[in-house]
């Protein structure tokens, strides 16, 4: 990773957010960029945290979970962290597996009503 800091728009394009997206993660404090007047400038720090961030949102944590669990490392240090981090993740999983059971369900139900839908056509 290099250390010469990003603009605004650099970070944008990087991560693919939106100008608006970058300014609420810096507005809830996820984010703090150095600022020099107007212009922010965003160094392997930030870039660290964006990664984390959006890899988080893909997992579907929340913001607010995303926050805390960044705030371990600044006060508690990597092993704290890492441990906050096994616990987040095992409860995540039993979310997404219980969600990906529940979409398992409705795709039967629907391909069951498609079935009987087409099969009621086929004997008409």
């Amino acid at each position: 990773m290099s250390d010469t800091p990003m603009t605004f728009k650099e970070m944008c394009e990087r991560f693919e957010v939106t100008p608006r997206t970058l300014r609420y993660y810096e507005y809830i404090e996820l984010l703090a960029p150095q600022k020099e007047g107007r212009a922010r400038f965003y160094g392997p720090r930030e870039v660290a945290r964006m990664t984390l961030i959006l890899r988080g949102r893909r997992f579907g944590f929340s913001l607010e979970e995303i926050r805390q669990f960044l705030m371990i490392y600044e006060t508690e240090g990597t092993q704290a962290q890492m441990r906050t981090w096994v616990g987040m993740a095992d409860r995540q999983l039993e979310v997404l597996s219980e969600q990906r059971a529940e979409l398992d369900r409705t795709i039967a139900d629907l391909r069951r009503l498609r079935d009987e839908s087409a099969n009621s056509l086929d004997e008409e």
